[in-house]
């Protein structure tokens, strides 16, 4: 017992836990402070649980090989030798006794659900696939009671020279530095190590930690503790090398089309320029959008989402505000940045370091030549600010309101006079030396609205607001008392109202009726928009007779006050998921959380069609005919759609969670779906993906599934899961591979999953194995891409199996990149991102 334990000390050095355990600075008696001693204790349960992660590891190691060396055992007492006995690696757990011990000691221990990565040895030379049903299973173990515990130091991989070497942690706020375990070696058959042998080269980054055993011809990667072993295909065993460098692909991405807009909660974003573009933003992309010639231009420049914009009244320059966000390299900032829309050059960055939380309102002066700009941010007091933007001058600030800010613009013919309104609040503001002095509206006789939602100023200079009364109030000039009142306007909340060059009044609401008004406010007339469009968020004037209308269910429609609207821009109003590209026509679906399933067009960037489920949307694939596709829900529903009319083909049920990928096979006759209750369920597919019977689930993993990939040849399936397993299967029998040697060398159709010898160099530095959401490989097999979860799209080389494999990086998504895929051809890349909802096309150069 004692040989064990001090053989298990030597594999992790526990000496930094001891000096914790017995440190006495966060008792009752210390003389530190209560939150020191607050901050001690969550360093020590930090540190307590990284050892107890890493021996779970160590311990999860053990097992698999205990089961693949009884079953080999088993085989081939079944089977008899396949190759000269003397020529086999010997295997020291194969020592039935050997076995045996480990079970009493794994079995005290609440170790979680071990990790399968495929890393289980075949004896060397074989390609014999072991029973499946003993594949993975200690059920059937028997239990020692007469052998000493295992040491874990005696556990050694045979013939092999892996070097494990050690694993670094940055531990935050810790002046005692960095601490580090000390690793252990690998040995040869006898148990020693060969000093003849060349120790491979081992990387630490952070949490990861990458080693590579030639003469096993593997890489092991660690994500959070938890080994990923990676075999790398035959071809490569001797060639390779984990030191040599990638190159970066000579390819390039550049932005070619935004699908969506951001109206479901931003105000007074659209805007017609005099180049004819309308401009709007959604995500952290601000679109150009040409629309009688079809064009789109991007203003990139933001780090996160875009909540305001303002134009200047030159019709040129434009200013756009972003929230505080977090990237890979630390929070960003909310700031404003002014920028040229000819040249889509930033002339100023304001605010940085002095704005909070985010910037909710923006609004150029109208009578000095828009010299200044006035800003209300999202912090508790919503800080009202003037600055001159030229100067990146600061004139005055004020605190704004406790309660939300809805609206803010500069009066017309006064440069010193800014009208702000929100919840139960509308103010008037004179900039006086540098001052910031408020007059409250006040409505006397009138019902106080809850909230004042919009305000514009008519010829004459009278203030003119909507709110959720459905009134409109008219303000004197220069006053802060109502002069006209239009009772009932609209029923529900007044959204938007808008002066347009001749003198028309135009409002539109909840309702989603745009009514006009003339001079006197006299109703002219009414126009109802579709109720699949939404309720009216903001307006615009277009050219000519035209009206430009952002809704709440983020459509921009264009139109006339005597006609109908049609939608020139659209796209989802919830978090966005499901991504698939069509097999042989310029088209992707995408799918999300608001139950839409839209079908578009890549060249023409039109909506092919849109389809309402019953369940949100998870994830999709097309079929290899393209002429059906599979959409998975949360609820573990999924649907099969005809591609042309939208119909409805069959619909089914496996289990009650989120099926997180759909994904045919290459040949079409068997679909795979991963779900979230840790199982892959195979169905038969029969006339072009009209009939299905199901085949079975594989069962293994110990986590949700999160990526598939068939083998060219549609006999093999690997997957990934939460929990950072790479399992292999024959999906006709729904049997798991656990031959290194069979699986090493199949061509796979395609590459998203995250985990494997070919993409490893994807992973950046201290990654926690929960940063790429999604990746994948070009029908060309030289191009890798990948989505994170800090908004970016990265470009790699493919292969990728190179560490700290360089990328080209892209912004444009402000959320969590859901998806990426490239169309049939790799003319274009789709990326999707979260709760950003945005669709973003990227032209390959």
């Amino acid at each position: 017992m004692e040989d064990g334990f001090s053989s298990y000390s030597s594999l992790y050095d526990t000496s930094s836990l001891l000096q914790f355990c017995n440190d006495d600075s966060a008792s009752a008696t210390s003389s530190m402070e209560v939150t020191d001693r607050i901050a001690s204790l969550e360093q020590r349960v930090q540190m307590q649980d990284d050892e107890i992660q890493l021996l779970k590891s160590a311990l999860a190691d053990v097992v698999r090989r205990l089961n693949l060396s009884e079953e080999q055992q088993a085989m081939g007492s079944r089977r008899g030798p396949t190759k000269d006995p003397t020529k086999m690696r010997k295997s020291p757990s194969a020592d039935s006794s050997f076995g045996q011990s480990a079970r009493p000691m794994i079995a005290t221990l609440p170790v979680r659900p071990t990790v399968n990565n495929g890393t289980v040895l075949p004896k060397k030379g074989s390609s014999t696939l072991p029973s499946p049903a003993g594949s993975g299973s200690r059920k059937d173990a028997s239990p020692a009671t007469n052998k000493r515990i295992l040491s874990l130091s005696t556990v050694r991989r045979a013939n092999s020279n892996e070097h494990v070497g050690t694993l670094t942690r940055k531990d935050s706020g810790d002046s005692k530095g960095n601490r580090t375990r000390a690793g252990s070696t690998g040995s040869n058959s006898s148990g020693k190590r060969s000093d003849s042998k060349q120790r491979d080269p081992v990387f630490n980054a952070g949490m990861r930690r990458v080693t590579h055993c030639k003469e096993e011809g593997y890489v092991k990667m660690f994500l959070k503790g938890r080994p990923v072993t990676m075999f790398m295909p035959k071809d490569q065993v001797e060639s390779y090398s984990l030191e040599a460098r990638g190159e970066l692909p000579s390819n390039k991405l550049k932005l070619d089309w935004v699908y969506g807009y951001r109206g479901r909660d931003c105000r007074s974003n659209l805007y017609l320029l005099p180049t004819g573009e309308t401009v709007y933003f959604i995500a952290s992309v601000v679109v150009l959008f040409n629309v009688d010639e079809q064009l789109q231009r991007h203003y990139t420049g933001h780090t996160d989402d875009i909540k305001c914009l303002a134009v200047h009244p030159d019709k040129i320059t434009i200013a756009t505000g972003q929230v505080a966000g977090t990237s890979s390299d630390g929070k960003l900032a909310p700031h404003v940045r002014v920028w040229d829309s000819v040249s889509l050059n930033t002339l100023q960055v304001l605010g940085t370091g002095f704005f909070d939380r985010a910037l909710v309102c923006l609004a150029f002066s109208k009578s000095n030549g828009g010299n200044t700009l006035c800003v209300v941010d999202d912090s508790n007091d919503h800080v009202l600010s003037v600055w001159d933007w030229q100067r990146e001058e600061r004139l005055a600030e004020a605190k704004c309101s406790n309660e939300s800010v809805f609206a803010a613009d500069f009066h017309p013919t006064d440069s010193n006079v800014v009208v702000t309104c929100g919840k139960s609040h509308l103010y008037f503001w004179t900039l006086e030396k540098g001052l910031l002095v408020k007059k409250q509206g006040l409505f006397e006789k009138q019902e106080k609205p809850k909230f004042v939602l919009c305000v514009t100023f008519a010829e004459n200079g009278d203030a003119i607001t909507g709110d959720s009364s459905g009134n409109i109030l008219v303000w004197g000039k220069g006053t802060n008392r109502i002069s006209r009142v239009i009772q009932g306007a609209h029923e529900g909340s007044i959204f938007a109202v808008c002066m347009l060059r001749n003198g028309t009044l135009v409002s539109g609401g909840k309702d989603r009726r745009l009514v006009s008004w003339d001079g006197s406010y006299q109703q002219i007339q009414t126009v109802e928009v579709l109720e699949s469009f939404g309720p009216i968020r903001t307006i615009a004037e277009g050219r000519g007779e035209t009206v430009l209308i952002g809704t709440t269910k983020n459509f921009v429609l264009q139109g006339s006050l005597d006609g109908d609207f049609i939608p020139i821009t659209q796209g989802h109003t919830d978090e966005l998921w499901g991504l698939a590209v069509h097999p042989w026509k310029p088209q992707f679906l995408s799918c999300g959380y608001d139950r839409q399933v839209c079908l578009w067009d890549s060249s023409t960037h039109q909506l092919i069609w849109t389809k309402t489920l019953e369940d949100t949307a998870q994830s999709a694939g097309f079929h290899p005919s393209g002429a059906v596709v599979a959409v998975g829900t949360q609820t573990g529903r999924w649907l099969v759609l005809d591609t042309d009319s939208k119909d409805l083909v069959t619909v089914h049920t496996d289990g009650n969670e989120q099926l997180s990928v759909m994904r045919y096979g290459p040949d079409g006759n068997f679909l795979a779906i991963g779900s979230h209750d840790n199982y892959i369920y195979i169905y038969a597919v029969a006339e072009n993906g009209r009939k299905y019977s199901r085949v079975g689930k594989c069962s293994g993993h110990s986590s949700f599934i999160t990526h598939l990939d068939w083998s060219v040849d549609s006999q093999y399936l690997v997957s990934n899961s939460g929990d950072y397993e790479i399992l292999y299967w024959i999906p006709s029998v729904c049997k798991q591979v656990v031959s290194a040697e069979t699986t090493r060398d199949i061509e796979w159709f395609t590459q998203t999953c995250t985990l494997g010898f070919q993409v490893f160099g994807l992973w950046p530095d201290g990654s926690d194995g929960t940063d790429i959401n999604a990746a994948c490989r070009s029908n060309s097999k030289t191009l890798l891409v990948t989505g994170d979860d800090f908004g970016k799209v990265h470009l790699f080389s493919y292969p990728c199996s190179q560490f700290r494999a360089p990328s080209h990086i892209y912004r444009g998504h402000s959320s969590h990149v859901t998806n990426v895929s490239f169309l049939y051809d790799d003319s274009y890349l789709v990326s999707t991102g979260g709760k950003d909802m945005s669709v973003l096309q990227w032209r390959i150069v």
